[in-house]
C-alpha cells in the first residue's frame, strides 16, 4: 500500500500551549487576590475595578475559557491530527481560532472590571463578545469536521466523539443562554426574565461545566492516558456506553442547581433524577481512564506525567460522585449558599482540569522539542505541592461550609434563630478562608515551578513546526470485517454522528426548556408585583455593575430557618420583570430579597453609612467600601433607551414613557436626598448612591402585604 507523506502542524499547538500557561498564572492569581480579599477587604486598596464583586468573575472567566479553553484546544489540536493521521484541514482556520480567541479573553480582561457585565454565572460578558465567541467556534467546528472527513484513519477514535460532542453541545448552549436584547453596545438585557431566566441560566451553568470542562478533557484523557501509558485503553465497549450515556443524561442535570428555589417542583426533580444517573457514566469513564493503567503502575511510580493524570481522573470521579450527592435535596439544603460548593467546584477545577493539562503540557513539550524532560524532580516536586494546594483549598472550604449552614439553621430553646446577625457566620470562617488563600498559594508556586521546568525543557531541544508523517490514503471502500461491533458503523460516518449527539443533547433541553422558559403563561404573576422606577432600574444596574450577585443572593428558601432571618420565602411571581434575574449562588453576606420590606428595612442613612464604610455599621464586615457611589454622578444617558428595552421584553411600562423617565427618575432621587439631609448626610440628588439605594430600598417591598399568590394574566 502506498503511503502518503504530509507533517503535523505543531506550530498552532505551541501557540496555544503557550497561551495556556500564560493564562493560567493570570487566571489563577486574580483567583488569589480575590481569596485573600475575603481575609482583608482592604487589599483592593479602594479601587474600584479590582473589588472582589469585579474580579471574580474576571477569576472564573479567565480559568475556564481563557486557562482551560487553550489546554482544550492545544490538546484537541495535537491528538486529532495524529488520530486521523492529517494535518488540520485549514492552517488559516486554526489561525483565526487562535487569535480571536484570545482576543474574546483580553476584552474579557477588560470589560469585567470596568464592570461590563450581564451578571450571569459563567456567561458575563456582554453581547458584542457573545457573538465573537459563537463566531470563533464555528471557526474551530468547521475545521475539526472538514478535518474529520479528510482523514486517513477509517474509524474515530473515542476522543473525537467527546471533541464533536463537545462543540455542538456548547454552541446550543452558548446560543440559547445569550439571547439578550441590546440597548448599547456595552449593555444588554437577558431576553429571558426571572425564574426562566434561571433556568436557562442553570441548563447553561451547568452543562458549560459539563460540555467545556468535562467532555473535551474525557477526549484528552481517552487520548493521552494511553499514550503516556503506553498501553490500550482498557475497554472500547465501556468507552461507548461512557460517551452516549454520559451526553444524554448531563444536558438534564441543570435545575439541581435550583432545589427549594422558585423553579417549579417538576423541573427540580427532574434535574435531581437525571443528576443521580450520573454517576454511572461518570464513574465508567472514570475507571476507563484508572483501569487503563492496570498493569503499568510501576510506570506511574516513576513517571510526573502519569501521577498528574491519576490524581486527575480520581478528582474527576471524586467531584462526579459528590455533584449527584449535592443534587439530592436533603444535602443542597446543607450545601447551597455556602462554600461547600465552592469547595466541590475547586477539586474540579484544580483537580481534574488542572493536573490533567499540567500532564499533557509535561507530555507535549519533550515530544514537540524532541528531548527530554529537564527535571523530573521538579515535575514531581510540582506533583506533590499542587496537591496540597488542593487539600489545603478545599478541606477548610468544606468546613466552612458545615459550618454556615449549621449556624444560619440553628434555633434557641426557646425558638428563637441562635445567630440572628448573619455576620457572625462570617467572622467564624475568616481562618477557614486563610487556609484556603495558603491552598492556592502553594498551588501557583507549583505553576511557577512547572513554567521554569518547561521552559529549560524547550531550551534544551528543538521545535519541530512541522512534524514529518506518513500513512497511506483512506481506502475508497470499507469491507466490515466478521464480527465487527456495531457501533463501528458509525465510527465511519461522522457527520451521522454529529447529527446523534445533537439529537442526544437536545432532548433534554427541550423537555425541560420549553414549557418554562418559552412559554410565560406557565409563570404565575403577583397583582401588587410592580415594574421598576427609573431610579430604581438605574440603581439594579450598578448592583449588576458592582458583581454584588457574586456576594449576595436574591432567593429565600422555605425554611424556617430563612423565613424566620428575611421573611416570606420567595415566589416566582415577585420576578416577572427582573431581567437577568439575580438569585445568586453563594452567600458571603445575607440574602437581599426582603431588604426593603418592613422586618428588615434600614434607613437609607444606614446604607449611604454602609457603602461608605461597612464596618461604621457592621463590625467586622469583609465587605469593601464603595466611595465612589457617592463620588460618581450617575449616568441618565441611557435611561430612556433601558425604559423601552424593558417594554420590549414585556415589561408594562405605557407607551411613550421613556419621554418622561429622566424626570421621575430625578423627582424620587430628590426625595431620597432629602431624606438624608435630614439625618445630617449632604449628598448631591444625582449621585450614584442614591439610585442603588431606591434600587434596595424596594426590594421585598411589592409583597410584603400580600398573603397568597394571586394568579393574574400575564403582562
Amino acid at each position: 500500500m502506498e503511503m502518503e507523506k504530509f507533517n503535523y502542524d505543531n506550530e498552532i499547538v505551541r501557540k496555544f500551549i503557550i497561551a495556556t500557561v500564560v493564562f493560567g498564572i493570570v487566571g489563577m492569581l486574580v483567583g488569589l487576590t480575590a481569596a485573600l480579599q475575603l481575609v482583608i477587604p482592604e487589599l483592593n486598596a479602594g479601587l474600584q475595578w479590582i473589588t472582589f464583586g469585579r474580579i471574580r468573575p474576571l477569576h472564573t472567566n479567565a480559568v475556564i475559557f481563557a486557562f482551560v479553553g487553550n489546554g482544550i484546544f492545544a490538546g484537541v489540536y495535537y491528538s486529532m491530527q495524529r488520530l486521523l493521521k492529517t494535518r488540520m484541514w485549514s492552517d488559516l482556520l486554526s489561525n483565526i481560532n487562535f487569535w480571536g480567541w484570545q482576543l474574546i479573553i483580553l476584552s474579557a480582561a477588560i470589560t469585567l472590571p470596568l464592570g461590563i457585565t450581564t451578571s450571569k454565572e459563567y456567561a458575563e460578558l456582554e453581547w458584542p463578545i457573545d457573538i465573537a465567541i459563537a463566531l470563533i467556534w464555528v471557526v474551530f467546528g468547521l475545521n475539526m469536521l472538514m478535518t474529520i472527513i479528510k482523514r486517513r484513519e477509517r474509524h474515530i477514535y473515542v476522543a473525537i466523539w467527546f471533541y464533536i460532542a463537545t462543540f455542538v453541545t456548547v454552541a446550543i448552549l452558548h446560543i440559547f443562554n445569550s439571547f439578550e436584547l441590546p440597548v448599547t453596545m456595552l449593555k444588554s438585557y437577558s431576553w429571558y426574565a426571572g425564574v426562566q431566566d434561571a433556568l436557562v441560566q442553570w441548563w447553561y451553568g451547568h452543562n458549560a461545566v459539563a460540555f467545556f470542562l468535562t467532555t473535551p478533557y474525557l477526549g484528552l484523557m481517552y487520548y493521552f492516558v494511553p499514550k503516556a501509558a503506553n498501553r490500550p485503553v482498557y475497554s472500547y465497549r465501556l468507552s461507548i456506553v461512557h460517551f452516549w450515556a454520559l451526553i444524554f443524561i448531563y444536558i438534564w442535570a441543570g435545575p439541581h442547581h435550583l432545589l427549594y428555589t422558585s423553579l417549579p417542583d417538576w423541573a427540580q426533580s427532574l434535574g435531581t433524577v437525571f443528576s443521580i444517573m450520573l454517576i454511572a457514566p461518570s464513574w465508567g469513564g472514570m475507571l476507563n481512564g484508572l483501569l487503563t493503567l492496570r498493569g503499568a503502575w510501576d510506570k506511574v511510580r516513576d513517571s510526573a506525567v502519569l501521577k498528574f493524570m491519576v490524581v486527575a481522573i480520581t478528582c474527576y470521579g471524586m467531584s462526579t460522585f459528590e455533584g449527584p450527592m449535592l443534587s439530592l435535596k436533603n444535602l443542597n439544603a446543607i450545601s447551597h449558599f455556602t462554600d461547600w460548593t465552592i469547595a466541590h467546584v475547586h477539586i474540579g477545577g484544580l483537580g481534574w482540569n488542572g493536573f490533567l493539562t499540567f500532564g499533557m503540557l509535561y507530555f507535549l513539550i519533550p515530544k514537540m522539542w524532541g528531548t527530554k524532560l529537564h527535571s523530573q524532580r521538579l515535575a514531581n516536586f510540582h506533583f506533590w505541592i499542587g496537591t496540597l494546594g488542593i487539600v489545603f483549598y478545599a478541606i477548610p472550604l468544606y468546613w466552612a461550609g458545615f459550618t454556615q449552614s449549621l449556624m444560619w439553621k440553628e434555633f434557641t430553646a426557646d425558638g428563637f434563630l441562635a445567630y440572628p446577625n448573619f455576620l457572625e457566620t462570617v467572622t467564624q470562617i475568616i481562618p477557614m478562608y486563610a487556609m484556603r488563600a495558603l491552598g492556592g498559594t502553594l498551588y501557583l508556586i507549583g505553576v511557577f515551578v512547572m513554567v521554569y521546568n518547561l521552559m529549560a525543557t524547550a531550551k534544551s531541544g528543538s521545535f519541530m513546526k512541522n512534524e514529518e508523517a506518513e500513512a497511506p490514503a483512506l481506502a475508497p471502500k470499507y469491507k466490515p470485517h466478521a464480527g465487527e461491533y456495531w457501533h463501528r458503523a458509525l465510527e465511519r460516518k461522522p457527520m451521522v454522528l454529529t447529527i446523534l449527539a445533537v439529537v442526544a443533547v437536545s432532548i433534554g433541553g427541550l423537555v425541560e426548556i420549553v414549557p418554562t422558559a418559552l412559554v410565560k403563561s406557565n409563570i404565575p404573576t403577583i397583582s401588587s408585583v410592580k415594574p421598576y422606577t427609573p431610579l430604581e432600574l438605574e440603581g439594579r444596574d450598578l448592583y449588576i455593575r458592582e458583581g454584588c450577585n457574586n456576594c449576595h443572593s436574591q432567593m429565600i428558601r422555605p425554611f424556617r430557618s430563612e423565613t424566620e432571618r428575611y421573611g416570606e420565602y420567595s415566589k416566582a411571581g415577585e420576578f416577572v420583570y427582573d431581567h437577568p434575574f439575580l438569585w445568586g449562588s453563594k452567600r458571603t453576606g445575607p440574602d437581599l430579597a426582603r431588604e426593603g420590606g418592613s422586618k428588615l428595612r434600614k434607613p437609607n442613612s444606614w446604607h449611604y453609612n454602609h457603602f461608605m464604610d461597612p464596618r461604621t455599621m457592621s463590625p467586622g464586615s469583609i465587605m469593601p467600601p464603595y466611595p465612589w457611589f457617592i463620588e460618581q454622578d450617575l449616568d441618565v444617558s441611557n435611561t430612556a433607551a433601558k425604559i423601552n428595552a424593558m417594554r420590549t421584553l414585556g415589561v408594562p411600562y405605557p407607551e411613550g414613557y421613556e419621554d418622561q423617565a429622566v424626570a421621575d427618575l430625578n423627582a424620587q432621587a430628590e426625595e431620597i436626598a432629602a431624606d438624608l439631609a435630614q439625618g445630617g448626610i449632604e449628598v448631591a440628588a444625582n449621585r450614584e448612591v442614591i439610585a442603588i439605594i431606591a434600587y434596595l430600598q424596594r426590594l421585598g417591598t411589592d409583597i410584603e402585604n400580600e398573603g397568597t399568590e394571586e394568579v393574574v394574566s400575564n403582562p
